[in-house]
């Protein structure tokens, strides 16, 4: 423990946001970091609990009250090390990550948890910069070649640690860059793609084969990968979206979020935005239909793209402002949560069910919406109506997409059709496959990815060589 009263004498202080006026003309990160004391003064908040519930509540068990003891300290490049043992990104997590952990941190009891997500991004940020982080290319090699579909958190972290572990390892990914939703998903005023393009070098560095452009399934036979290779790990995500069938769906305007938020980070990397018609949210009033993380990142690539107006729809009823602690700590809460697109300029309405989209000429002009009760039944006598010019559906992914892939393997889907693994070997019911990430488990957050891909990275380097030296 780095300062025993720490907790008493030091007060929780986060990481600023640029004001929104500046922020919302440009798609850069805009997070203001906490200076090295400041990083430092909420490090020696720890209390190093004789249960440590943040590890709990993180699920790639990262070693929370160690690093915070060494940043106290000054032992940046051991907490360094002792951070990237657990997580394979840790840039990633520090800037996207919910942070569960600070749910879960004891503090959180009074509503000051130590500021675990801004330690650990400063950690790695200052690994980087420092230059501590290098390639580790394995000094041996197993004679195994293993393939991995998709590039996502959870197909990189099993790639780096397969790789790490002598195999040969090869990663196949349909579009033009790796990342998967990291990269195409997650807006760059959230998460510079530059990040990812750093650990892309690095993994290339110790080995990686990344291989674009490859639709496995579709390109190529999944066959093709089942003779070639010892093994084959799934890690295609849940990319079938939830969708809204209502009168007037097929209008021009009406548009998944995953069609939307890819264009633009297309645009910003200098990709082609491909063959589909852009999305564009410039002069429209634009309707969001989810209330979630995806929804948020819609709301602010539409103002930034300069939007009249921004609504977000939530058909569940709206969230407390604050949890009852004595009823969920030290579990993740329901409630009201507001981040910073929302800061930019969206109003949000609760409890709306949207029943028609009605358009001119073929395009969506409003939307039909009437209120719910906590039963989901329509509110008789409460339609209404908004402007819509256009409307992103952020209700979430429903399950993997078979066509292609996972229908030519055959492998035994799950009662939510996601492709059915244990989180003991992570094998499906076809030989030498397994499957992890959001393709096993559904739609999760980046932090699951991650656990779930080194995991998998354990359980492959064990039936192929028969031990492992590799963490779960």
């Amino acid at each position: 423990m780095g300062k025993v009263t720490g907790f008493l004498e030091i007060d929780r202080q986060d990481r600023r946001y640029a004001p929104a006026g500046d922020r919302i003309r440009h798609y850069r990160e805009f997070v203001i970091p906490l200076s090295e004391e400041g990083t430092r003064n909420q490090a020696a908040r720890c209390m190093n609990c004789g249960i440590p519930f943040c590890h709990n509540g993180c699920p790639v068990n990262n070693q929370i009250p160690d690093w915070n003891d060494l940043v106290y300290n000054g032992g940046w490049r051991e907490a360094s090390i002792n951070l990237h043992s657990t997580n394979n990104f840790p840039e990633f997590t520090g800037r996207i990550c919910p942070a569960p952990c600070e749910a879960a941190c004891t503090l959180n009891i009074e509503d000051t948890p130590v500021t675990i997500k801004t330690i650990e991004c400063a950690i790695v940020d200052r690994a980087w910069n420092e230059g501590w982080i290098t390639p580790e290319p394995s000094k041996t090699r197993s004679g195994k070649k293993v393939a991995v579909v998709g590039s996502g958190p959870a197909g990189l972290a099993a790639a780096q640690q397969l790789a790490r572990a002598g195999h040969d390892v090869h990663v196949y990914e349909k579009f033009a860059k790796a990342g998967g939703l990291l990269r195409y998903g997650i807006p760059d005023f959230k998460m510079e793609k530059r990040l990812i393009d750093r650990r892309i070098h690095q993994m290339e560095a110790e080995g990686v084969t990344f291989h674009y452009n490859e639709h496995i399934g579709v390109t190529r036979p999944v066959e093709e990968l089942t003779a070639t290779y010892d093994a084959v790990l799934l890690t295609g995500g849940s990319e079938k979206p939830r969708d809204l069938p209502i009168p007037g769906r097929d209008l021009e305007g009406v548009h998944f979020a995953m069609d939307f938020l890819p264009q633009q980070n297309r645009r910003v990397s200098g990709e082609p935005i491909g063959t589909n018609e852009p999305i564009l949210a410039s002069g429209k009033h634009v309707v969001v239909i989810g209330g979630g993380d995806t929804g948020s990142d819609c709301i602010g690539t539409s103002v930034r793209q300069g939007a009249l107006s921004v609504t977000q729809l939530e058909i569940m009823p709206k969230p407390p402002e604050k949890e009852n602690k004595a009823l969920v700590w030290p579990l993740w809460p329901l409630k009201l949560r507001t981040s910073s697109s929302h800061e930019e300029g969206a109003e949000r309405d609760f409890a709306v069910m949207s029943t028609e989209f009605t358009g001119q000429n073929g395009r969506v002009k409003s939307l039909k919406c009437v209120r719910v009760d906590e039963k989901m039944q329509p509110i008789a006598g409460s339609e209404f109506e908004l402007k819509a010019d256009l409307v992103l559906l952020a209700m979430g992914f429903v399950n993997p997409v078979h066509e292609g892939m996972v229908e030519s393997l055959g492998v035994k889907l799950d009662a939510r059709k996601n492709v059915a693994a244990n989180t003991n070997d992570y094998r499906t019911s076809v030989d030498k496959v397994y499957a992890a990430g959001d393709m096993r488990r559904g739609q999760s957050l980046v932090v699951w990815a991650i656990r779930e891909g080194r995991q998998a990275a354990h359980a492959i380097d064990k039936d192929l060589v028969g031990v492992t030296t590799l963490p779960r």
